[in-house]
């Protein structure tokens, strides 16, 4: 990884299609993929139906940032969309919360990550504060990777991504040889209601799995000929993935008794387990563990980097911009670990999956303040204005899907960045 400078302070190597297509889909599949099939479980069918609504309103976001992308090449992120079109002001706002987003993103991983832990250490899950304990430690051991500096912190995410695709193909192929040989046992079509609000859930709760398609479009300015190759990484990176969540999700679904599947705390390593063995469940289990903390260790990069950049920008406090020697920006990285470890602590006393479900919902909810504001900036800078519109419907539903207390909470987060955004304006 290069250190060079071109005297931007952003370097001189640039992302090619390839690359940026790797971020995209880096960033996605992470967590959710993993513990989604317990939550989506009692929903039946009604999640295959999400993952495919999920997957189409996702891909309408994607397109409208990638016209933004071509039509707004100087604004540089998806925040810079919305100061173009609202003001500073408002793109402090919409910067704000989606760091929050980020933080909160961040939190869920880690519990995550000890959540599959717990199937191979139950201790973890069977002290009372267990589980949030172990996430504060992970955070914390994610931190000083990134303290050590990026290449550290990038090489570290390299040699967790390859890992990471691992039990996705496990289960693809089992699904594939149990149904090819008659054996699979496929929940009934009316085993639950499909219904309307039941889609909506269902989502809600998958489009936590596809946060960060935005990723080529946040780094627009370290990819190669951006007018095209942001635009090809996004939309191609998004459908493949959510393809690959839809067939991996709904197998462990539909084909795992629906009582084992929801009470399970490592659903993939269930799956593997009954229709494999358990040395192959185990061996899935710290695949799973190891593709959470991969993920975990590229959102703390993301989170540290974007508060620099607000900094940067006059939208946090100068004293976030700055960086050691070799351009790590360590204390908006422990600033940003230390306020992770207050969501977990927060909700310490929920059990591991309500605890996953809380900060995948607030974490979703507050991401969607973004999705929201930049398709209503593409309304008003007329930049694809039919995709603007369903994008604009989508996450207003997906708000909606999200709950009063996800999306109330995600609201106040945002509220609360005002004494910040009065701060910085001091400072200018």
């Amino acid at each position: 990884m290069s250190t060079a400078s071109d005297g931007t302070g952003l370097g001189k190597e640039h992302l090619g299609l390839l690359a940026a297509m790797a971020l995209v889909m880096g960033n996605m599949i992470g967590s959710g993929v993993f513990l989604l099939p317990a939550s989506l479980a009692p929903l039946g069918w009604n999640a295959v139906a999400g993952w495919i609504v999920t997957t189409a309103g996702v891909l309408v976001l994607a397109y409208v940032l990638t016209g933004l992308t071509k039509a707004e090449p100087g604004a540089g992120s998806p925040a810079g969309f919305v100061s173009v079109a609202f003001g500073q002001m408002t793109g402090f706002f919409v910067s704000w919360i989606y760091l929050v987003s980020i933080w909160t993103a961040v939190a869920t991983i880690a519990v995550a990550a000890v959540s599959y832990m717990s199937s191979v250490l139950p201790a973890l899950s069977a002290a009372p504060f267990g589980p949030a304990l172990a996430a504060i430690v992970l955070l914390w051991l994610t931190a000083l990777i990134n303290l050590r500096g990026l290449r550290s912190a990038g090489g570290f995410q390299i040699a967790t991504l390859a890992i990471k695709i691992v039990p996705l193909l496990v289960v693809i192929v089992i699904a594939a040889r149990l149904l090819f040989n008659g054996e699979a046992q496929v929940m009934p079509l009316d085993a639950v209601p499909i219904t309307p609000g039941s889609i909506n859930a269902s989502a809600t709760l998958t489009l936590w799995a596809l946060l960060g398609f935005e990723s080529a479009s946040i780094v627009a300015a370290r990819v190669r000929n951006p007018q095209v190759n942001i635009a090809r990484a996004t939309l191609w990176g998004t459908g493949l993935t959510g393809l690959l969540y839809l067939i991996v999700c709904s197998a462990i679904a539909m084909l795992l008794p629906m009582s084992i599947a929801a009470a399970s705390p490592a659903p993939f390593a269930t799956f593997v387990a009954r229709y494999w063995n358990g040395s192959a469940a185990a061996m899935v289990t710290l695949f799973a563990v190891v593709s959470c903390v991969g993920a975990l260790n590229g959102w703390t990069l993301l989170e540290a980097e974007l508060s620099r950049d607000m900094a940067v920008r006059g939208l946090l406090p100068r004293w976030f911009a700055s960086t050691d020697g070799e351009g790590t920006p360590r204390r908006a990285l422990v600033v940003s670990t230390g306020i992770t470890t207050l969501f977990v602590i927060m909700n310490g006393l929920r059990s591991m999956r309500g605890l996953f479900e809380y900060l995948l919902l607030l974490s979703t909810s507050a991401t969607l303040w973004l999705y929201l504001a930049c398709a209503l900036a593409a309304w008003k800078l007329r930049v694809c204005r039919p995709f603007a519109a369903l994008g604009t419907l989508y996450a207003l539903w997906a708000l909606w899907g999200a709950g009063i207390g996800a999306s109330g909470m995600s609201f106040i987060l945002m509220a609360l960045g005002l004494p910040i955004w009065l701060w910085t304006r001091r400072e200018t």
